[in-house]
């Protein structure tokens, strides 16, 4: 008879790859179980580690989480560039807000105001001194605020290398898809099509896939990557707004350019379209003219696992032995190390870290309940 598991990470995007690892890491028999590992939002993902550019003055919570995410990211770069002896396009490059016109420039200093009085590190820049930090930019540029601790990370290099890891330490793989089994009112286990797995508790990190178990929705998202082939790309994100629409601008360490990205309800559809591809090369060629001689590398489209308050859901489930890391939005690489650090501490029964403790599931009553 198998031996069962400690525990089952349904998921292998970064959220459930990372997960597996540090679970591993404590000493646990995990298997993880994705029928193709990493190939989920975690694909087309920016790696934009920006907390203090995407603040919302309403979202206090996850601001907080955010930067709790952040201040850690590059010991978890390191952590796992060591563990898996591979790197993971960690850039502190810091990050430029800049604005096209004068309502932009008007948008913005509010932005910088609200920044400010949170104690975030934001500089106000003329249209100069943008020019001056980022040469390519548009002439048109007519202010900007410079985020000196919103980085980036290559999510593509970051999951292979997380994988890796978890390979190392012992993490099982089942390219498969699963459920979890639940038996009076506890978890005992996976179904899979090739039969059941048991384990003791399941770790649900299937992203925009979790709609069956928690109160997540697919939120369609299409990114381009652009290849510079030695011609000339920014140094730091660039972000903006052109025609009320939002756009960024993400140069990678090896000359790609990442641009995006569309917000669409659109459920798991994953069709690139003709308009959002037109809409974010002008979008992002007005902020960066340059980028219009680069080559159009890849188009892609892929659904994030969005939550009703933009919170992700990090904690117990409803049934026992069941732990939820799902819901993380936009957010999912710079939250993948904190919900990692959650999920093993309740799963080895530690204290949870404060800021995700907001998190915990039980804030919504939409939770699926299973019966055996």
């Amino acid at each position: 008879m198998a031996v069962p598991h400690d525990v089952v990470v349904l998921g292998g995007g970064v959220v459930g790859a990372t997960c597996a690892w540090r679970l591993a890491e404590q000493g646990l028999h995990v298997l993880l179980v994705d029928p193709e590992p990493g190939a989920g939002a975690s694909h087309a993902a920016a790696g934009m580690l920006a907390p203090v550019s995407e603040m919302h003055g309403s979202e206090p919570a996850l601001l907080r989480l955010g930067l709790h995410a952040a201040g850690g990211f590059a010991d978890h770069a390191a952590r796992v560039q060591e563990a898996s002896g591979l790197g993971v396009g960690y850039r502190p490059t810091g990050t430029l807000l800049v604005a096209l016109d004068a309502g932009d420039r008007a948008r913005l200093a509010d932005v910088r105001r609200r920044q400010e009085q949170w104690g975030l590190q934001v500089e106000r820049l003329s249209a100069a001194q943008c020019r001056q930090r980022e040469p390519l930019l548009d002439p048109a540029v007519v202010a900007g605020t410079l985020v000196p601790g919103d980085h980036q990370v290559d999510p593509r290099r970051l999951v292979t290398a997380v994988l890796r890891a978890a390979r190392e330490r012992g993490v099982e793989f089942r390219r498969t898809t699963g459920e979890p089994a639940v038996t009076a009112g506890r978890v005992t286990g996976v179904r899979t099509p090739q039969g059941e797995v048991a384990a003791g508790r399941v770790v649900l990190a299937t992203g925009a896939r979790a709609t069956a178990h928690a109160p997540v929705r697919p939120v369609k998202g299409q990114v381009l990557r652009l290849r510079g082939n030695g011609s000339p790309v920014p140094h730091h994100v660039v972000r903006g707004t052109v025609r009320d629409r939002a756009v960024y601008v993400v140069p990678r360490e090896d000359g790609e350019v990442v641009v995006g990205a569309t917000t669409e309800d659109l459920g798991y559809d994953t069709t690139v379209t003709a308009g959002a591809v037109r809409d974010l090369l002008q979008d992002a060629c007005a902020l960066v003219p340059a980028l219009a001689e680069l080559e159009l590398a890849e188009a892609v489209a892929r659904s994030r696992p969005g939550s009703p308050d933009n919170l992700p859901l990090i904690g117990a489930g409803d049934v026992e032995g069941l732990v939820l890391a799902v819901g993380h939005g936009r957010n999912g690489v710079l939250l993948s190390a904190v919900t990692a650090q959650a999920v093993t501490a309740l799963v080895t029964g530690q204290d949870v870290p404060p800021p995700v403790a907001a998190c915990a599931p039980g804030r919504f009553e939409e939770l699926v309940r299973w019966r055996g």
